[in-house]
């Protein structure tokens, strides 16, 4: 079974609507909620809510719950230089913990991942739940040396990696940090990644 982990419900909602809703019942999902497992045929789709805490709980939950055979994390992430643009989809290779620790070049490994194909790039990838955009020159040293940022890769990757599971990550790039998200940026980044998947999952394309 693919399994398919989005952080909030507003990333997974187009993805849900486009390939789990219309199929089932030709309608629309009125409400996805923070973990809520939606299920078609070899398909599982869930929301963990935003955060490396609800990240980790919810797809422990996930993996010791179903059988998984690969697991894929997607929705939105922040561009935390030039190397990724605003609007393109970003297959993180590598991702790291960024709040663990705060020495200016601390021995810590990186997470390597296989980025899917078809993608406009790939790129390195933090996770952090504690952020200062204010002074881009006090950016740690996680951010320096990372394409973009999230909150909830990390947890999501290292749970599948305990449990011997594969695990792939598609990034939207929504904004760069000190920007303000815009909605409709918002919506057509996470339009962009269900479609992305879709063709992905119709073409058999995802795999360990």
């Amino acid at each position: 079974m693919l399994g398919i982990v989005f952080a909030t419900p507003s990333e997974a909602r187009p993805f849900v609507e486009q390939r789990i809703v219309e199929q089932r019942t030709g309608g629309r999902l009125d409400s996805l909620e923070e973990g809520q497992h939606v299920r078609s045929n070899e398909l599982l789709v869930v929301a963990t809510g935003p955060g490396k805490i609800k990240a980790t709980l919810e797809t422990e939950r996930l993996l010791r719950q179903h059988e998984v055979d690969v697991l894929v994390h997607a929705g939105g992430a922040a561009a935390l230089g030039d190397a990724v643009e605003p609007g393109t989809l970003v297959g993180a290779t590598f991702v790291l913990e960024g709040d663990r620790v705060a020495l200016d070049d601390p021995a810590y490994p990186r997470m390597p991942l296989a980025a899917l194909s078809r993608l406009s790039g790939e790129g390195t990838l933090v996770t952090q739940d504690h952020t200062d955009d204010e002074n881009a020159e006090a950016q740690s040293y996680w951010e320096r040396i990372a394409d973009m940022r999230d909150s909830t890769g990390y947890a999501v990757a290292y749970v599948a990696a305990q449990h011997g599971v594969p695990c792939h990550i598609v990034k939207g790039i929504t904004h760069r940090t000190g920007e303000e998200p815009h909605p409709p940026v918002l919506e057509e980044t996470y339009g962009a990644v269900a479609t992305f998947l879709q063709k992905q999952v119709d073409e058999n394309e995802i795999d360990s």
